[in-house]
């Protein structure tokens, strides 16, 4: 999963980023509300993980926010507020689910993946869309404005991974996780498979969107 973490206890948003990572998922944190509704406005994730009480903006207004603009992302609150008109108020807010604190990370995990498949059934496909560059995660489709690009399943899980995380750079530790766990090949693997990608992405274009960023990682964008 590609997760948003909108939490300001700096504890907690470090116990959810190491369980999360580790697990072998990608989490970006936001520390407040304005820049975690500016991170889920501009970002593509699979689903946002939002505390109630959070300066600048709390976690109701943001929903009530981002529901207004049409993002349809999965939201999971998190809160001590554990009466029923709170949690009734959380999800009218646009809330998908709700956890009490404290909570254990393994039913966390639980909820955001069933939160995700949810959202995956009831739209059917989802596309993802960078540029001129496009991806039907239910066919495996990719096309490069009227071209259409096949890819062998590394590539394609690398191209999906990086799609997803677009413009958000990701480095080489976390694309090895992703594809391999915590066993990854020799260091010229990912290489190899991200030179395969490149060729098919960028081939016959003269505008690049898969980059290396040196020391940093790799990036697919259209800026």
């Amino acid at each position: 999963m590609n997760i948003l973490l909108i939490e300001d206890n700096a504890d907690l948003a470090t116990n959810m980023f190491d369980y999360f990572e580790v697990r072998g998922h990608t989490i970006d944190l936001a520390g407040d509300g304005i820049s975690g509704l500016h991170f889920s406005s501009v970002n593509q994730y699979d689903v946002l993980v939002v505390d109630w009480m959070l300066p600048g903006m709390d976690g109701l207004t943001l929903c009530k926010r981002l529901r207004d603009a049409g993002r349809n992302t999965p939201i999971l609150m998190l809160t001590a507020r554990d009466s029923l008109n709170d949690k009734i108020a959380g999800l009218e807010a646009g809330a998908d689910d709700y956890v009490v604190k404290p909570f254990a990370l393994r039913e966390v995990e639980a909820r955001l993946l069933a939160l995700v498949r949810r959202a995956q059934v009831r739209e059917g496909t989802i596309t993802l869309q960078v540029g001129d560059l496009s991806f039907n995660t239910a066919t495996f489709k990719v096309l490069r404005g009227e071209r259409s690009i096949e890819l062998p399943p590394i590539p394609l899980k690398l191209l999906e991974m990086l799609m997803r995380q677009s413009p958000r750079v990701s480095s080489r530790a976390e694309l090895e996780r992703a594809i391999w766990g915590d066993s990854p090949p020799d260091s010229d693997a990912l290489r190899a498979h991200l030179h395969i990608l490149r060729n098919a992405v960028d081939k016959k274009t003269d505008k690049p969107m898969l980059r290396t960023l040196r020391g940093i990682g790799y990036q697919i964008s259209d800026a």
